[in-house]
């Protein structure tokens, strides 16, 4: 950028409001969280430019508005159920910006533009009550400037000769508040920017951060009967002859958490959010069926007996509710649910937990007492509506013995999100992991999170949810009213896929996907980036060889045959590049237990075998320890959790990115390919202090470089 070029700014402004910035700016209770921005997509659209809004995806603990006025090029009707109406005046280039009225309280969304994302901002510096940020390329751009819910009106904004924008931070209270920023350029809209501030002043060491700043997390996820045996005398398991043990219950409880807590295991590893596994009561007996191929010499294809021809199942991993309120004994007692969030806490560890809302067991007895609370198990079309997770994702049912619940009946919907709120009201819980997301109607959401912000205002509870499907599916969940985050699968099956070399892919694709992902749910998302999952298979057998591609699921290959590692260089450095990825793009980066050491194993019940504390061979020792550096190295640079994503290179086997925030800056080269790979990468001017224009990175082969600025 020249430096006596000066561009052209247009402010977006709110016509209605006239006055200047408050003296003391203070949001209203119920517009506490920063609201998302509007999105308006085929999902909300009831006419060629009409939309159709709830308020509580904005401001969930609203009851209702006297009024909403927007700025420009939109009209605004509210309806009394609920709802507005939104009328687009005419093609949008530019944000615009809602105002929401109820009695002298006010606030305000913005409203994003239906045009494609480019990265283009970036911060500079921050003062006591300022921060300076610039552009990538020249142009003419219109920007929205935001404090927390307050879009803040700008007169004769413009940037200095050296091409540097600065924005005043007004006077406010003191704890956590957020700047951001949001640009267009008339073609394309940039990557918004967010600034953390602590009273007027912004965030600049990352030693302010704390468990509530939820861009700081790093998630680890634990199944509790397969983490650590805490109280062996509430070992119980079913000792079936139509059980595996594989399948039954080996004793991981949430005593073992807490012990595990206590002896600074998380701590250590650098975590400071738990997901711990489903915690109420499920059945006593067995159930389920998985059939094993008969063999010539008649035994069967089952590494654990080949005895057996089949077997059933327990509800080790708690997804079969039978109470929905009541902790499984098996699990803990009250006390110990509360001694384990009181260490937790004490150790400035979060705790959220997962919850199951799309069905019970077969035998709970509220199916009992309500048979027709339940979907149909059989499809429009006449078919079994079993497993049609696509087609009928609203009805369908994921086995035979846990019936999906009809939660589009508002008295089945408003149970179900007072049984889950009953988990907040008597437990100092986090938040929460929520199961089979894109199996729930989105009333229940908006129920759920009306609910929860009108009895617990004070709680800073995040939520993030599951759902396998396409952006604009798994956006749909993601509003201010419903769920903070879901888990980005796009991002994870296209990282594995690049990573492992599926025939077909690159790791170019794994850049493209990461934009991707900022473009739909905003360059400063908190979407979890996973290791992987208690549904996966573990990817160091899929990066080392052991799983093939044409095995996909891979859960034949964990019932019939051990999944170790084929190739263990391969396998365990391309792990450590997935584990690098996560922890240095946007979101909140989420281990499954075992993945910081690298487990092995297939699909489901391969991937669920007992944790290991310790007898680590020197692959799994070296893996741990990387995790671990990188995990301090997050916690320790504000480039990692607040700063721009910034592309700078991209080949089919070798990428490279920055992270930036003010003026601290990470860049991350991550080398694929069996070669050494060197070479200067440019980036883009006034990133990097000094005017440097380009560094030098030499990168071993299936390694990858973080050079800190």
């Amino acid at each position: 950028m020249k430096k006596n070029l000066l561009l052209l700014v247009a402010i977006c402004l709110l016509a209605a409001c006239t006055k200047s910035t408050p003296q003391y700016l203070e949001m209203p209770s119920w517009a506490r969280n920063n609201a998302m921005p509007v999105t308006l997509n085929d999902e909300n659209m009831i006419g060629k430019d009409s939309f159709l809004l709830y308020i509580n995806d904005y401001f969930p603990a609203l009851d209702g508005v006297d009024s909403v006025v927007v700025n420009d090029g939109y009209h605004a009707t509210v309806n009394g159920d609920g709802t507005l109406t939104l009328t687009r005046q005419g093609e949008q280039k530019q944000y615009s910006v809602m105002r929401f009225h109820r009695g002298s309280e006010h606030a305000d969304v913005a409203i994003t533009p239906a045009i494609d994302m480019h990265v283009n901002l970036f911060t500079t510096a921050a003062t006591e009550n300022s921060f300076s940020f610039r552009t990538i390329n020249d142009g003419h751009y219109t920007f929205c400037y935001f404090i927390d819910n307050e879009n803040i009106e700008l007169k004769d904004f413009a940037p200095d000769d050296n091409g540097t924008y600065s924005l005043p931070i007004p006077p406010l209270s003191k704890g956590r508040h957020f700047a951001r920023v949001f640009a267009t350029d008339g073609t394309s809209r940039t990557n918004d920017l967010l600034i953390p501030l602590e009273g007027s002043k912004p965030v600049t060491d990352a030693a302010q951060l704390t468990r509530h700043d939820h861009e700081a997390q790093v998630l680890y996820s634990l199944m509790i009967d397969r983490f650590c045996n805490g109280n062996t005398a509430n070992d119980q398991p079913l000792n079936s002859p139509e059980v595996l043990p594989i399948v039954d219950y080996m004793g991981g409880d949430i005593k073992g958490v807490t012990q595990k807590i206590q002896e600074g295991f998380f701590d250590s590893l650098g975590i400071n959010t738990i997901w711990i596994s489903p915690v109420t009561q499920n059945p006593l007996d067995a159930w389920g069926y998985y059939p094993f191929k008969k063999n010539a010499d008649g035994t069967y294809n089952n590494k654990y007996d080949p005895t057996k021809a089949y077997t059933k199942f327990s509800g080790y991993h708690g997804y079969w509710p039978i109470y929905t309120t009541r902790l499984d004994h098996r699990f803990a007692t009250d006390a110990e649910m509360r001694e384990m969030l009181d260490v937790a806490h004490k150790h400035d560890i979060n705790v959220i937990l997962d919850y199951v809302a799309n069905h019970v067991h077969i035998n709970s007895p509220t199916l009992r007492e309500h048979p027709d609370w339940v979907t149909d198990s059989i499809a429009p079309d006449g078919l079994p509506n079993f497993e049609r997770w696509d087609d009928f994702r609203l009805t369908t049912w994921f086995d035979k013995h846990i019936p999906t619940l009809d939660l589009e009946r508002a008295e089945v919907c408003d149970n179900m999100t007072d049984s889950a709120l009953y988990w907040i009201a008597n437990y100092d819980l986090d938040g929460f992991r929520h199961d089979a997301c894109k199996h729930i109607p989105l009333q229940y959401w908006r129920m759920f999170g009306h609910k929860m912000a009108q009895r617990f205002p004070e709680r800073d509870l995040w939520m993030i949810g599951e759902t396998y499907g396409s952006e604009a599916l798994i956006g749909s969940y993601v509003k201010t009213g419903m769920l903070n985050a879901q888990f980005d699968f796009n991002i994870y099956h296209t990282a594995i896929d690049a990573l492992a070399q599926r025939p077909g892919h690159s790791m170019k694709d794994i850049l493209d996907q990461v934009l991707s992902s900022q473009q739909a749910y905003g360059a400063h998302h908190t979407m979890g980036n996973i290791s992987g999952n208690h549904d996966k298979a573990r990817f160091i057998s899929l990066a080392g060889g052991a799983l093939q591609w044409d095995e996909d699921p891979y859960k034949e290959a964990g019932w019939t045959r051990n999944v170790t590692v084929a190739d263990s260089a391969k396998g365990y450095q391309r792990s450590l590049l997935l584990e690098v990825l996560n922890l240095t793009i946007p979101g909140v980066p989420c281990i499954y237990q075992g993945d910081e050491y690298a487990e092995t194993g297939a699909n489901d019940p391969d991937n669920r075998h007992m944790m290991r504390f310790e007898g680590y061979n020197s692959y799994e020792q070296i893996h741990r320890k990387w995790v671990k550096d990188i995990i301090k190295l997050r916690h320790a640079n504000l480039a990692l959790t607040y700063g721009e994503f910034i592309p700078l290179m991209e080949s089919e086997e070798v990428i490279a990115y920055m992270r930036k925030y003010m003026d601290q800056v990470v860049i991350v080269v991550l080398n694929n390919s069996m070669q050494r790979f060197e070479t200067d990468i440019y980036v883009p001017p006034f990133t990097l202090p000094h005017n440097i224009d380009k560094v030098f990175v030499s990168v071993g082969p299936m390694d990858n470089q973080l050079i800190i600025i």
